[in-house]
């Protein structure tokens, strides 16, 4: 707020602790190749630094000016945001089991930044938010945001489809593992 204007990039690049870096490298390792591959080394750059940026604003702007944090997982949940986007309007760039695969461990990954103490909540929201965008931006053409609108609402209704359709046993047995799972949580 005073002009020290590079308080927005630099918490892009640290952690709180070894468990916190070791988590985003392995997070960075895991998705960041395959990404960098697809959109080029300078873009994918761009992806991580912008998502950071925007994680890193929001939390200046949405919280106490007396908040301290680190925003490095601000620019990775960015990546995942962009894959979102690439998952909605490029299908055909992603196979269905990768998708699949990216859209659980995206939800996992939200889910969890509610249950853990000491998370920047706002960070990793916006930065999913400044990836998503980034990557939906090249798309907002009204036929392709139509097309892409109808073909996810097409998807979506023929899970519900196989959803209904599931034992009430096999059901019941997910409730309760993840009731477990969020009590374990919380110890």
């Amino acid at each position: 707020m005073e002009g020290e204007v590079w308080r927005l990039i630099t918490p892009t690049f640290m952690h709180s602790g070894f468990s916190h870096m070791l988590f985003n490298s392995f997070s960075l390792i895991l998705f960041g190749p395959a990404l960098e591959r697809m959109l080029g080394s300078g873009k994918f750059l761009f992806v991580y630094l912008f998502s950071g940026i925007i994680a890193n604003l929001a939390t200046l702007l949405l919280e106490p000016l007396t908040y301290t944090h680190v925003g490095s997982s601000g620019a990775i949940f960015g990546l995942f945001g962009y894959y979102i986007a690439i998952i909605i309007f490029r299908k055909k760039m992603m196979s269905q089991q990768n998708a699949q695969i990216i859209l659980i461990l995206s939800a996992v990954s939200i889910i969890m930044t509610f249950l853990q103490p000491n998370i920047n909540i706002i960070a990793h929201l916006f930065g999913l938010l400044g990836g998503l965008l980034l990557g939906a931006i090249p798309y907002f053409t009204k036929k392709d945001l139509s097309d892409s609108i109808h073909t996810t609402a097409s998807w979506a209704s023929s899970q519900r489809k196989n959803i209904s359709f599931q034992s009430p046993v096999k059901v019941l047995i997910w409730a309760m593992i993840i009731i477990l799972a969020i009590l374990g949580f919380w110890k």
